[in-house]
Order: C-alpha cells, then sequence, then structure tokens
C-alpha cells in the first residue's frame, strides 16, 4: 500500500537513468532464469485493483485468473459478504490466502474482523500498517511531519500490539503476519525500527510480509534483511519504482521490470533460506491501463520462475 518520503531520495538518485533501461532490457533477458527463486504460485495485492473491484468484483477476480494470477491478498471487502468473495473468487480460479488490515481497526474490531475471516475462510491476517501510540499528535503536524511522525517509544508500542494481536489471532485459529512501508528503515533514536520489530516481536504469534519496494525506499537492501532473518520472512510484496530525476521528488511507481528494482537476487536469497510461501505483485499506480500494466507484471515474473 502507498506510502512515500524523504528516506528515498538518496538512493534513488544514485541509481541514475541507467537503472531504468537496465530495467527494461531485464525483461527479455536470459539471466532472468539463472538463479533460483521461491517455487511458489504467483500471487496479487488486490489493492492493485482497488478501482476496479467496486465497479466489478466478480469480473476483475476473473480477469486476474486470465492473467495467470493463482492467489490474491485482501486489502477490503468492498461491502460483499463473506459468501459473496468466496464465491467470486473461487469462479476466478483464486486462492484466497491472505488479508491486510491496518493497525487501528485491529485493535477496535478484532472480533469482528476475526468472525468474517472465519467465515470467509482465510487462513492469515496481515497488519497493513503502524499507528502512533497517541494519534491525536498528526493534528498538530504539517503533511512533511507526519511522514517522519513514529518516535522509539510509538514502534515499541507497535510490538506490544502485535504480540497481543497475534495472539489472540492465533487463538482464533488464523496466522498473522506485520507488513512494511518504508518508515520502519528509518533510523530513530540510533536504530532501525524494523529490526526492533523483529528483535520485540514474537516469532510464535507474528512473522513477517516484506514489501521489498518500500524497503528500497527505506534505503535498506531485502536481500540483507532475508540473510539476516531467514526464518522470519515468509512472504513478500514486489513492486518497482523510477529513479528520482531531481532532489525532492518522490519516488513514482512503474511496472516491475522497468524501474530500479533487480529481483533476482531477492528471489535467490529468498530461496535459499526457504522460508518464504507466497510473493504478491502489488502495483500501486499505473504507466498503462491497469489490466495492461497487471500482465507486465506477470510475464516479469513468470519468466522470472514465478508462478
Amino acid at each position: 500500500m502507498k506510502q512515500t518520503g524523504r528516506q528515498s531520495r538518496r538512493d534513488f538518485l544514485k541509481a541514475g537513468t541507467a537503472s531504468v533501461a537496465g530495467g527494461v532490457a531485464l525483461l527479455n533477458s536470459p539471466l532472468l532464469h539463472a538463479a533460483a527463486v521461491p517455487d511458489v504460485p504467483l500471487g496479487l495485492q488486490l489493492y492493485s485493483v482497488r478501482d476496479q473491484l467496486p465497479q466489478d468484483f466478480d469480473g476483475t477476480l476473473k480477469q486476474l485468473g486470465g492473467l495467470g494470477y493463482k492467489e490474491v491478498e485482501a486489502a477490503g471487502y468492498y461491502n460483499h459478504t463473506p459468501g459473496e468473495v468466496k464465491a467470486g473468487i473461487s469462479a476466478a480460479g483464486l486462492t484466497l490466502v491472505s488479508a491486510h488490515h491496518p493497525m487501528p481497526m485491529l485493535r477496535m474490531k478484532l472480533d469482528d474482523i476475526l468472525a468474517y475471516a472465519k467465515e470467509l475462510g482465510v487462513p492469515t491476517l496481515v497488519c497493513s500498517s503502524p499507528e502512533l501510540k497517541d494519534p491525536s499528535r498528526y493534528k498538530t503536524m504539517t503533511a512533511e511531519e507526519r511522514s517522519h511522525a513514529f518516535t522509539l517509544e510509538d514502534w515499541h508500542w507497535n510490538a506490544d500490539q502485535l504480540n497481543s494481536i497475534g495472539e489472540k489471532v492465533h487463538a482464533a485459529g488464523f496466522n498473522f503476519g506485520y507488513h512494511n512501508h518504508y518508515t520502519e528503515f528509518a533510523e530513530t533514536s540510533g536504530l532501525i525500527p524494523y529490526d526492533e520489530l523483529m528483535k520485540l516481536t514474537d516469532p510464535a504469534k507474528v512473522t513477517m510480509e516484506m514489501d521489498c519496494g518500500w524497503v528500497v525506499v527505506g534505503g535498506r537492501d531485502p536481500v540483507e534483511y532475508l540473510r539476516k532473518y531467514p526464518k522470519r520472512i515468509t512472504m513478500l510484496h514486489v513492486k518497482d519504482f523510477k529513479p528520482l530525476e531531481r532532489v525532492g521528488g518522490e519516488p513514482e511507481p512503474v511496472e516491475l521490470g522497468h524501474g530500479k528494482i533487480d529481483y533476482r537476487p531477492i528471489f535467490a536469497e529468498a530461496a535459499k533460506g526457504g522460508s518464504v510461501k507466497h510473493i504478491f505483485v502489488e502495483q500501486e499506480a499505473f504507466t498503462v491501463p491497469p489490466m495492461e500494466s497487471l500482465e507486465m507484471d506477470a510475464k516479469y515474473m513468470h519468466k522470472l520462475g514465478i508462478g
């Protein structure tokens, strides 16, 4: 899900326009098949079609199945009942393996979320974004200040919340995970929040869904995190961005293989660790019509051996 910020600028400027050319060339490169990759179905985070699903829920899902996607991860159900969602996903030949919910909803409406998930049959719930310990602080902040609002105390509070929610989710028979954005990788009081979350959350209660694109935007390397935490990271999000052309710009989402991120070493490390069981494409914005864009992403992933 979308989150941008200043953390990306230095690394994206270093990449330069050569990375874009290299990414495009990668689409047709025989080297795509050179490295081992996790043996997982091709997945899609349904946030990618957040504008299409409310208009034609069943038809959109069928289009995704036709593009070669096998698994999906929900990011809202658009006023559909669990039975309607289940029927639409089944008719499209898809499998719903997880669902995103932001921290405030998980804290305030967990019983409702669990009841819906049980009827739907989705096995894994994922915290899609963190929350300030005191959300009222946002009221006096500028937009720029909000993008850097989290203190170390906030991150430690979030770790406690994840453990508490994770315990309840597991007791109800589901798995529970956490999905990152870029803010988890901004040094805070001399520490990296993502490492703090890893240290303070219980592996038995909280798995990690690492969004590789936002790791890069945060100035870090997904390969290093897969190497450092080979058993904690069990799901990946994949997306791509153009390198920045000017200081002060924001990262621009593009289709896989058309930006700066080479997923070959990331998937090779994931295969080595052996714990990644699901990989979801997430396309936050489009340079071509949405289904054409998602078809480009699917082709890129297939050429890497995913799906």
